[in-house]
């Protein structure tokens, strides 16, 4: 009876060490430490971002989602307590024409905004009594807008599309289109490169392909190999100890789960576990085949890199963040905290401005501070302008 399979815990890392017949690592060998040791990380760095994001997306339901949806409803009724506002300082002529049109500016400013949000038909109505264009017409005259704009800078033709109803639904279509005229003339170019190999291609560029399509078949192979030697090692069915076989049943998934992903890193470091294969082995391998795997890694890294750069994407989006500024789940979690406060302060605020509506001369007072307040900013943006080089 064989021994048992022992835990996969490893003790020893997955490196190429100097032997005593061999004092310096070749260059294949230092970059197959160096990519094992990148992919590692950037391993430990998804894994860090996963678990991170779980965390994250609890904080945004528990924290942020039911503040925002607090102030989206205050922001409600203060659109209303406003329009019933603008209506009774109409009637009693407390309000000049000025303010009464400061005042609508105000209301549809905040209701665009709502309507955006919430599509709530009630908003919209207010929006439609104090906007000099219906809401619904406005938003098909700036898609037909930026329609025309979008066919004119990127060349397309977007007649025909259909429920082309927001600046979303265009920019989702334009990038459809272009990645359809994208894959077509990738296939144009494949069928017109592949007439010139057969009629034009050379004794050196045919050697040259054909070479790399053994490079390609010999890396595959090599994957192949070492899965190969694990299902040879672990496959449960060929167990009769229900224990054992329940242990290499979970051991199977993993390498099955592994060799779908083409991750070798984890493959080699299965095989290190079981001991099929130890610190000389590895430091054994040909430069041939270390090439081999040196390529596969290199594989596994950029997967790695862009699975990480997806799950950081919608949060530089939110955050403003640069596209090449490094982020880290703890300078992430603070903004969120920050947004938190700021919605709280926001909801204290626009209760209290809430009483404003209801007292009509508090109300004009409130206009001319806001008048105020937009002539400064007003300033401040015309003298940003001028110096900004």
């Amino acid at each position: 009876m064989k021994p048992p399979i022992k835990p996969t815990n490893l003790a020893t890392p997955l490196r190429i060490a100097p032997q005593p017949d061999q004092p310096s690592l070749s260059k294949a060998q230092k970059m197959f430490n160096t990519l094992v040791k990148q992919v590692e990380s950037s391993r430990d760095t998804l894994a860090q971002w996963q678990s991170f994001m779980d965390g994250y997306m609890q904080k945004v339901a528990s924290d942020y989602e039911p503040q925002r949806l607090i102030f989206q409803s205050l922001q409600a009724d203060m659109v209303r307590a406003l329009d019933a506002a603008w209506d009774q300082a109409r009637g009693k002529k407390i309000l000049t024409k000025s303010e009464q049109q400061i005042l609508q500016n105000l209301i549809c400013e905040m209701a665009e905004h709502l309507i955006v949000e919430t599509a709530d038909e009630t908003i919209k109505a207010i929006y439609n009594k104090h906007s000099e264009i219906d809401f619904d017409a406005e938003e098909a005259a700036a898609v037909d807008s930026m329609k025309e704009a979008v066919e004119a800078m990127f060349d397309v033709d977007l007649a025909n599309a259909d429920n082309l109803n927001s600046p979303e639904d265009i920019i989702a279509q334009l990038h459809a289109q272009m990645e359809q005229e994208h894959q077509q003339r990738v296939k144009e170019q494949a069928t017109h490169d592949a007439r010139r190999k057969n009629t034009r291609q050379t004794a050196k560029q045919r050697a040259q392909a054909e070479k790399l399509k053994a490079e390609a078949d010999e890396t595959s192979l090599s994957m192949r190999e070492v899965y190969r030697k694990l299902v040879s090692a672990l496959h449960p069915d060929r167990e009769p100890d229900p224990v054992e076989r329940a242990r290499k049943t979970v051991l199977m998934q993993r390498v099955n789960r592994a060799y779908e992903k083409k991750d070798l890193l984890q493959l080699l470091e299965l095989q290190l576990a079981i001991e099929q294969i130890d610190t000389h082995t590895i430091a054994g391998l040909s430069e041939h085949r270390l090439k081999h795997f040196n390529k596969i890694l290199q594989e596994q890294l950029d997967e790695l890199k862009h699975e990480i750069a997806q799950l950081q994407m919608p949060l530089r989006a939110q955050w403003d963040f640069q596209p090449h500024q490094p982020i880290t789940p703890k300078t992430v979690m603070p903004h969120l905290s920050r947004e938190v406060a700021n919605l709280k302060g926001s909801i204290r605020q626009i209760k209290k401005d809430m009483r404003m509506p209801a007292d009509l001369f508090a109300l004009k007072v409130w206009i001319k501070d806001y008048r105020r307040e937009a002539k400064v900013r007003e300033r401040a943006m015309r003298y940003e302008d001028d110096f900004s080089f």
